[in-house]
């Protein structure tokens, strides 16, 4: 099995890190995280979400946060739109990438966007239009494609029909979301395999959340299938509003830390990705989920 000799990591911290914080964090804090992130070598930082502030108070800052930042060239700042007014907002401060969302598994839709996934697709195919039209690049994301926490169990043939629709409304890359963290390699493996004969593996990205301290070894998993992207959050946030009991998504230091040693490149500074990890933990009151990050801690 040939491992990719780079990968990508695209940092979701500042967006899927930061949704499921009870404590508001000034747009000061978040424009400050965004900035040292973008310093570390990372080539794709996820900035914020253009969602209603009624559903996710945290990011009800995105348009102030996206206007401060410094926006670092050959760096990418992906931000998540629901609908066309999200886009709006979005395109307004200037947003050159967007990501847009669904589910595999029709309950979840349900909960947390009021839609089946039909008709989440659907809500969609204007977004898409108008990204078209304004050059402006579309990443997608799949949750539940491991496992649900309404309805458990989610088919493969769903999380790959989801995928190849999202494909073909044209996200130039599909981010396959085990959002309850239950997957393990085997399965992690299986869905990759499934939903690659859909959606080209080159067009493909997997973001594992570490409930169960199954996510690094789901990686490798994928990795030696051919996947060369890989989304994490500084210091290991994360959770879903959504998704009761699920912890953070796997922590960006320790995803670099085990590529880094399997020579894989990043492009990513370790310390200074650490370093931010632990201001992070710092300024939100509780201690970095990232094992390298206490690992140095200790040291």
């Amino acid at each position: 099995m040939a491992l990719p000799p780079h990968v990508r990591i695209v940092e979701v911290g500042p967006r899927d890190g930061l949704q499921n914080e009870k404590t508001i964090i000034p747009a000061a804090a978040k424009i400050e995280l965004i900035n040292r992130l973008s310093a570390t070598g990372l080539q794709t930082v996820e900035a914020t979400s253009f969602v209603s502030p009624k559903w996710i108070p945290q990011l009800a800052d995105a348009a102030e946060v996206f206007a401060g930042i410094d926006r670092k060239p050959g760096v990418r700042y992906p931000v998540l739109v629901p609908n066309e007014q999200g886009y709006d907002r979005a395109r307004t401060v200037g947003a050159e990438e967007i990501a847009i969302f669904t589910a595999a598994s029709e309950a979840f839709n349900k909960k947390n966007i009021n839609a089946s996934i039909d008709e989440s697709l659907a809500r969609f195919e204007p977004v898409l239009a108008r990204a078209k039209a304004d050059g402006v690049a579309v990443r997608g994301y799949v949750s539940t494609v491991l496992g649900c926490p309404y309805q458990g169990e989610v088919p493969v043939s769903d999380v790959v029909r989801v995928a190849r629709a999202l494909h073909a409304m044209g996200c130039y890359e599909i981010s396959l979301g085990d959002t309850i963290g239950v997957g393990t390699p085997g399965k992690a493996r299986a869905m990759l395999l499934a939903v690659a004969e859909a959606v080209p593996m080159s067009a493909l990205a997997v973001h594992f959340h570490d409930t169960y301290g199954q996510a690094l070894a789901n990686i490798l998993a994928c990795l030696e299938e051919g996947v060369a992207v890989v989304d994490a959050a500084v210091s290991g946030t994360g959770g879903c509003p959504y998704a009761k009991g699920a912890t953070g998504n796997v922590a960006s230091e320790d995803v670099v830390y085990m590529l880094h040693g399997m020579s894989i490149a990043t492009g990513v500074d370790l310390d200074r990705l650490v370093e931010t990890g632990r201001w992070l933990a710092s300024l939100l009151g509780h201690e970095t989920n990232s094992r390298v990050n206490k690992a140095k801690s200790a040291a």
